[in-house]
């Protein structure tokens, strides 16, 4: 039989004895109660170990069904070391449980703590407290009202399908302005175009949304600030959680009848916890939604899947235009009767909330480099899913692209044609990605040059020719980190400043979608979306010498 050894007793011993007899028990627990939702298929059982001659409880664990009885020794070692409540840490004179089995092995391993074990029938105070803890259970709200949960589940399903995140931004404001009693008018905030977590903010005022877009702007990350700024929304939120690692697309799934529903057992055959709820300034987070509540979200789910339906072609170009749809959609308290619905895009807004944005990415910028002499270099412009290449394009494509290509920045003055070709970087990922990196790039008054710097990393004795583009404001991007011994880069830097010569120091920079197609690396016309012409500056012209790798201190 497993014992304490000699140093846990020693400790243990030195706790005071009081004169006291402590219940202790564990019983099965259904689901919701304590941390019982982490357990598998929600199968635990509560140990509780009570202090019967004051009346509280010293220690509560929930464990699994699985759990041995050493469970139960180790929630009995909190209650005599850390207790719940205000009590002092102490041992007991005498333990009564109800359970042969677990007297038995507490005698064994309590030995030499001159602790009586008892066997009683009964355990009057915890059938008392257990009686309190299920019936408080029992009396919390579900999370979802029950006769709304599964057309409120199906909606929301029907917006992850949907996966409006691969093509609008949390800036790109949507209104739903519903017909109710209260006449509720939510607008809506998507999240997920970086891939960290995925969901819609409904904020009830526009006032909500942009005091927190300010303060989060403002505050340092992980700071109270921060913390605080999130509690003070006023919204209704909808999360999707991925449970597991599973791989699979961000797309919608076609049914026969053309619909995209939910299979029978709906987010849990594709490992997605969806979570509902609110936050208020007065009221905090809170993971409930009630009967009202839960109609405004059924709505404003419905509405938001009709209309990404209905303007997916427009959505995916980029150009956030104006877009206006009225709904009639069945009251989910009342089916028979009908909801007005107005969903309208918010472009006006959205660039409002850019330019706000812009504004402290500049500020940052400006108090960053004042602090320091040498020029910044981000890695955070080009994404992490991106194909890059040194290359070149002819000049009749070059011309061509030049009438073609969504954004284009000409050359500053007229540049010869002598090479064989026109050089080029390409970049080519996802199209909402691109379209932030376009972005980002105007954002910053544009490029202003494409160098290659030698890098080092001194703990690893490697050696790097480093890719960075250059924009207006000061800012040095890393695009790309090549080794100095690969045969296939130093081939293509050979050109690569061959042309460069040969065009009086002029190359480009081609930002391409299509990543995960047919012509990834290798993009169409139709593919290239940007084209900035611009000078390729050489490493002795930037003055910055090596640069080296640090540790990171975080």
């Amino acid at each position: 039989m497993t014992a304490f050894n000699r140093s846990t007793c020693r400790r243990l011993k030195k706790l005071r004895q009081i004169p006291s007899v402590w219940e202790g028990d564990r019983r099965a627990v259904s689901p919701g109660f304590a941390n019982a939702s982490e357990l598998d298929n929600d199968q635990g059982e509560c140990i509780l170990w009570v202090d019967g001659s004051e009346s509280v409880i010293r220690a509560l664990d929930v464990v699994p069904l699985s759990a041995g009885p050493e469970a139960v020794v180790r929630t009995l070692l909190r209650a005599m070391e850390s207790p719940h409540s205000s009590v002092v840490p102490a041992r007991p004179q005498k333990i009564v449980v109800r359970d042969r089995e677990i007297q038995f092995f507490l005698r064994g391993v309590l030995q030499d703590l001159d602790i009586a074990i008892d066997y009683v029938q009964d355990l009057p105070l915890i059938d008392e407290i257990f009686r309190g803890l299920q019936d408080t259970l029992r009396s919390q709200s579900p999370q979802l009202p029950p006769d709304q949960s599964d057309r409120l589940l199906s909606s929301a399903y029907e917006v992850w399908e949907d996966a409006p995140w691969q093509i609008l931004d949390e800036e790109k404001i949507i209104s739903i302005q519903l017909s109710t009693e209260d006449e509720e008018t939510l607008y809506i905030s998507i999240l997920g175009m970086m891939g960290m977590e995925y969901g819609i903010l409904m904020y009830r005022s526009l006032d909500s949304l942009k005091l927190f877009r300010q303060k989060v702007l403002m505050a340092d990350e992980a700071s109270e600030e921060l913390q605080e700024a999130f509690l003070e929304q006023d919204c209704f939120f909808v999360t999707f959680e991925q449970l597991e690692e599973i791989d699979r697309p961000l797309k919608r799934k076609k049914h026969r009848n053309g619909s995209s529903a939910p299979p029978s057992d709906g987010f849990e055959a594709i490992g997605i916890q969806p979570a509902f709820g609110s936050l208020h300034p007065l009221e905090g987070m809170r993971p409930v939604l009630y009967e009202d509540e839960a109609t405004i979200v059924t709505l404003a789910l419905t509405a938001l899947h009709r209309f990404f339906q209905q303007h997916q072609s427009e959505l995916e170009t980029g150009a956030f235009t104006e877009l206006l749809n009225r709904y009639r959609l069945p009251d989910p308290q009342n089916p028979q009767a009908k909801v007005s619905v107005k969903v309208a895009t918010m472009p006006d807004l959205a660039a409002e909330l850019f330019d706000m944005t812009t504004a402290a990415g500049l500020e940052e910028l400006e108090y960053a480099l004042a602090e320091s002499d040498s020029p910044i270099l981000r890695d955070d412009l080009v994404p992490d899913d991106t194909f890059f290449s040194l290359g070149s394009m002819s000049w009749d494509i070059l011309d061509a692209l030049r009438l073609t290509v969504q954004h284009h920045q000409p050359a500053e003055t007229d540049f010869p044609t002598k090479a064989d070709s026109f050089p080029v970087i390409l970049i080519q990922t996802s199209r909402p990605k691109a379209l932030t990196m376009i972005e980002q790039l105007q954002a910053a008054n544009g490029l202003a040059s494409i160098c290659f710097n030698p890098g080092e990393d001194p703990f690893a004795g490697l050696q790097y020719d480093l890719g960075l583009l250059q924009t207006h404001n000061g800012e040095l991007h890393l695009f790309g980190e090549f080794e100095n011994d690969d045969p296939v880069h130093l081939q293509a830097r050979r050109k690569w400043d061959q042309r460069c010569k040969k065009t009086g120091g002029y190359c480009g920079l081609i930002i391409a979608k299509g990543w995960k197609g047919a012509s990834k690396g290798n993009p169409n016309l139709k593919d290239m979306m940007a084209l900035f012409e611009v000078r390729s500056l050489p490493p002795d012209e930037l003055g910055l010498g090596s640069l080296q790798l640090m540790p990171s201190m975080d």
